[in-house]
């Protein structure tokens, strides 16, 4: 059992049942080919709870920081994590990331860079949009809704692929379509509270 795996099994253990985390939509996920996940950003356990979630391996984009100590730093890189500077400006993270889609892997991204302290989904950065036009990839919109304070269950909700054949046609910039893209989180999230009132 890779390191990855293992880490995703305990991790599972840990936080679904203290989080009471449900998934739902994966099945919006291709099983092949490159795949781009994008989710809002509301605590430092949205990495690991979108892990936990997406049948497949993931690769997340962390901030520099987080790397910054040896022991920590080398455990993310073994858990497919590489690093970004903050503004998603990297031109190595930014190759890195490519070389993954190419790869026919699935890259993990949090357009809007930081968390939301209130919970409301903000700008992204236009780095989602670059890796979508710069790749063949499938972009699947995800909304984690609820919180981590215990109270509420915490959902994951995986949308249906963003459609970006017009925008690329129109030859749409990658913040246009880092715009489409957080859109479509926001729908995500408010049809699924609308429709569990």
């Amino acid at each position: 059992m890779s390191l990855y795996k293992f880490a995703k099994f305990v991790v599972k253990m840990i936080l679904k049942p203290l989080y009471r985390v449900k998934k739902i939509g994966t099945e919006n996920i291709p099983t092949e080919g490159p795949v781009i996940i994008c989710s809002n950003h509301i605590s430092n356990f949205d990495p690991p709870i979108v892990g936990i979630t997406c049948p497949r391996v993931v690769h997340f984009l962390a901030k520099e920081e987080l790397f910054q100590k040896k022991f920590f730093g080398t455990l993310l890189k073994k858990l497919n994590a590489f690093p970004i500077k903050r503004g998603m400006k990297d031109k190595n993270a930014l190759r890195q990331g490519l070389g993954i889609l190419k790869e026919g892997e699935t890259l993990g991204l949090f357009p809007e860079g930081t968390r939301s302290k209130t919970g409301e989904i903000k700008k992204g950065l236009s780095g989602a949009g670059f890796f979508a036009l710069r790749s063949k990839a499938t972009v699947v919109p995800c909304a984690i809704i609820g919180n981590y304070k215990g109270k509420q269950p915490l959902r994951v909700v995986y949308g249906k692929p963003v459609d970006l054949e017009t925008l690329r046609k129109e030859k749409a910039s990658a913040q246009e379509v880092t715009d489409k893209i957080m859109n479509d989180i926001k729908k995500i999230k408010e049809n699924y509270e609308v429709s569990n009132l």
